[in-house]
């Protein structure tokens, strides 16, 4: 990925995620939350990750941002008016920042500068070792290819199965949650 558009895809993350929490607006926040994850799909996509680019945009700026915006319309949020900003979560806030900042100096001047490994066919086939020798990943790893689809797959329903069934659960009762407290305001 060339650095230009390494930077300017970081560049509208950054400007998206500081645009959520700038704007009083739900609406608006939530189609800044688009705004950021267009940038991340752009970076998966630099970073050769092209499936898990296109499903970032399908997946989470598509069906999850549209899931949002019903449930903001569903509670019907009016916008809040502004109230006189006390000075200790803003002191809190700043701190936060400046912990979050000191520690991602440490891990940054701690971690080893490696370059990734090539992915050339022997390297390749030689990852094909870690999985069945009958299965789709193992047999695509052996002809030199990486399968992208199947490799996320395969780890997340065995390494993140019940995480994931977990993640689900919640979405669900979520959605319900908001269902509930729109009627309840209906009423």
């Amino acid at each position: 990925m060339p650095s230009y558009l390494f930077w300017l895809f970081s560049t509208v993350m950054l400007i998206g995620g500081c645009a959520v929490i700038a704007f009083r607006n739900p609406v608006a926040s939530a189609l800044s939350v688009v705004t950021c994850f267009v940038g991340l799909a752009g970076l998966f996509i630099g970073l050769s990750a092209f499936f898990v680019g296109v499903i970032q945009i399908l997946v989470y700026t598509g069906a999850v941002m549209v899931l949002f915006l019903f449930i903001i319309m569903l509670l019907d949020l009016k916008d809040e008016a502004k109230a006189a900003k006390p000075m200790l979560p803003i002191a809190g806030g700043i701190a936060l920042v400046a912990a979050f900042m000191v520690q991602l100096i440490g891990i940054l001047a701690r971690s080893p500068n490696k370059i990734a490994p090539v992915l050339d066919k022997q390297t390749l086939a030689a990852a094909a070792g870690g999985f069945d020798a009958k299965s789709k990943i193992a047999i695509t790893l052996g002809e030199g290819k990486l399968p992208d689809v199947h490799l996320i797959g395969h780890t997340l329903f065995t390494g993140y199965n019940l995480p994931l069934q977990i993640l689900g659960v919640l979405l669900l009762v979520a959605t319900v949650g908001v269902v509930v407290l729109s009627k309840r305001q209906a009423e």
